[in-house]
């Protein structure tokens, strides 16, 4: 492995993030959502018919009221100046359990009331206090089953990629990429070693990490960084900033990557030769570096790749799908990245797509571009994954000019 460097040029400003329908969108999320999220499911499920006793109204009113306050207060206690990670536990957990009966109280109140109204089930107060109770069990079962999900070691995902430009020699290349790990409130520093554990089964060539690392500075969450420090490459472990690293101090982390071996690609690359082939490894700063204030940090593409050679494919490493389109107009052959979680608790995926061109999965983009977007290997805020699973993911590099096996 050899590499080139060029962090801090400063051509390429006039390709800073722009900000997307979602980012404008979020910006009237914290004053619309929570009030959406406990009044819906309130009025579903207690007022929509049902005719409970005076008793279990008032209850179940007030335990949404309770919610629809303390939600947003242990939110800001815990992700705000204070960062106090029980708070962040019990906002996270409450977002999590709220969206999903949210969604499942919409659904199944437009579903399931006109289906057993069709059917002639019971008379209206038995339909919709079937229907609630159809929600509660529906969304108890969904959150046991994605918190379990959330909690696990990710399954390894493994898929071939076909590199058009990719030399003979290069082909077989295992490249490990992890991300999105966002150690947090919740000490997930055995999950870690875990993971780093299952990394190391995979005989990786060259092992990524695609940035959020944690929700956190390096110095608060370096016990649960700590087993990255164990993952094996043969080639090369490397890294790149994520949204979250400039919410948490980026260069303590950038610091933190590099003491424990990892090669922190911030607007730079580097080669990985064997059989006489070459590929460039590139990365870039995340798009919201830029906005940081922080010297030196930008999403930087003709940094990363001066003096390479275009006749060689490249590999980048970018966090957020949406680099893509500056991806494919400089020529990348894959992009790796993260960010999305594959929305982590449907159908919030949808959300995401307004903002990202990919959730999930390999997608084209261009001519030449292939986009590699992983659903994550931790989790973000809310303790649950549900229907969107994490992934540890291995792409074995494939060359049209192998040599054929016998």
């Amino acid at each position: 492995m050899t590499g080139t460097s060029d962090t801090r040029s400063a051509d390429g400003a006039a390709h800073g993030p722009r900000p997307g329908r979602l980012h404008r969108l979020m910006r009237f999320l914290p004053l619309v959502a929570p009030v959406l999220l406990w009044t819906v499911p309130c009025w579903l499920l207690l007022h929509a018919g049902q005719h409970w006793p005076l008793p279990i109204a008032l209850s179940g009113t007030a335990l949404f009221a309770l919610g629809l306050i303390g939600m947003p207060l242990a939110m800001v206690r815990g992700h705000g100046r204070r960062q106090q990670d029980r708070a962040a536990i019990v906002g996270d957990t409450l977002l999590g359990a709220v969206w999903v009966l949210f969604t499942w109280s919409v659904l199944l109140g437009a579903l399931l009331r006109p289906a057993l109204a069709v059917t002639g089930v019971g008379d209206g107060q038995d339909r919709a206090r079937g229907v609630t109770w159809a929600v509660i069990g529906t969304s108890a079962a969904l959150l046991a089953w994605g918190y379990a999900e959330a909690r696990r070691v990710p399954r390894v995902r493994r898929l071939d990629v076909l590199l058009p430009r990719l030399g003979a020699g290069l082909d077989g290349t295992r490249v490990v990429l992890v991300t999105d790990t966002h150690y947090g409130p919740l000490d997930r520093a055995r999950w870690s070693a875990r993971v780093c554990d299952t990394v190391n089964t995979l005989r990786a060539d060259l092992v990524c990490h695609t940035g959020d690392i944690a929700d956190g500075t390096a110095e608060r969450r370096r016990a649960q960084a700590a087993p990255l420090g164990t993952v094996r490459a043969t080639r090369a472990r490397v890294y790149v900033t994520g949204n979250h690293e400039y919410y948490s101090e980026a260069q303590g982390w950038v610091d933190l990557m590099d003491e424990l071996g990892w090669e922190p690609l911030r607007n730079r690359h580097l080669l990985l030769e064997r059989g006489g082939d070459t590929l460039v490894v590139a990365g870039v700063d995340d798009v919201t570096a830029e906005s940081s204030g922080l010297a030196g940090h930008r999403a930087h593409l003709a940094g990363a790749l001066r003096g390479a050679d275009p006749d060689h494919p490249v590999l980048l490493l970018a966090h957020q799908p949406a680099f893509v389109d500056r991806a494919a107009a400089g020529g990348v052959d894959l992009q790796l990245s993260g960010h999305t979680h594959g929305g982590q608790i449907w159908p919030f995926h949808y959300l995401v797509r307004l903002d990202q061109p990919a959730v999930a999965g390999l997608s084209r983009h261009g001519a030449r571009t292939l986009l590699y977007t992983s659903r994550g290997t931790g989790f973000w805020g809310p303790p649950f994954r549900v229907f969107a699973p994490s992934e540890i993911t291995l792409l074995v590099l494939r060359s049209p000019r192998r040599t054929p096996s016998p």
